[in-house]
């Protein structure tokens, strides 16, 4: 079982929320995610809201890091370089996001390094460890999380909607959850799961998302 050690409280959600994933863990294994003594800086998260009308379109990666900057400074994070978890034709998701430790907005680790994220992958059973900037868990109804890329964190060629510039109803993602509901018994994964309906934002939805995006600090 993973262990999880008491951070100290950022505010009233983050007691709670660090309590519910004290309870569910037990013994002195120290692998896996876990929070460390003392603060620790966010770096990572998932975005509060996604792109809105223009679905897929984030204004490439370029876009897309400012998206992630813009938030974590909302957020008291905004001194550090942010990088979206998507993939182009030109730039895989890992190769962009730095080498981790990545913590998230209560302090808890979700993965040690870019192995562990993309082999092991961040957990999706239990309390939650895919929160927002604001500490915020994502309602099952937005759990598709477009990221354009394999388990494996590289390029998922066709499924980026045109290198996220696109949002046209012929543009399709690859999507991960951020919760391990998956029908049909599709195994859930949070950076690679299937395709979406399209890259509209109603295509989004349509299979239960919002168009939200992963952001890692690098530094």
């Amino acid at each position: 079982m993973k262990t999880i050690h008491r951070t100290p409280p950022l505010a009233a959600q983050a007691i709670a929320l660090a309590g519910l994933i004290l309870l569910g863990s037990c013994g002195d294994d120290p692998s896996g995610p876990q929070a460390i003594d003392g603060p620790t800086p966010l770096s990572f998260f998932v975005t509060s809201i996604g792109g809105g009308e223009r679905g897929g379109d984030y204004g490439g990666l370029a876009g897309a890091d400012e998206f992630c900057t813009r938030l974590a400074s909302s957020a008291g994070a905004g001194s550090r370089t942010w990088r979206a978890h998507l993939s182009t034709a030109d730039e895989d998701a890992r190769n962009r996001i730095g080498i981790g430790p990545w913590y998230n907005a209560v302090g808890v680790m979700v993965a040690r390094d870019l192995d562990e994220l993309h082999t092991e992958g961040i957990p999706l059973a239990g309390p939650p460890l895919i929160l927002d900037e604001n500490g915020q868990p994502v309602p099952l109804r937005e759990h598709d999380i477009p990221t354009g890329t394999r388990a494996d964190g590289t390029w998922f060629e066709g499924r980026t909607c045109r290198d996220w510039t696109s949002n046209a109803e012929t543009e399709i993602a690859q999507v991960g959850h951020s919760d391990n509901f998956s029908p049909a018994g599709r195994d859930s994964r949070w950076n690679s799961t299937h395709e979406s309906l399209s890259c509209s934002q109603e295509g989004l939805a349509a299979r239960l998302g919002a168009g939200r995006i992963y952001c890692f600090a690098i530094r």
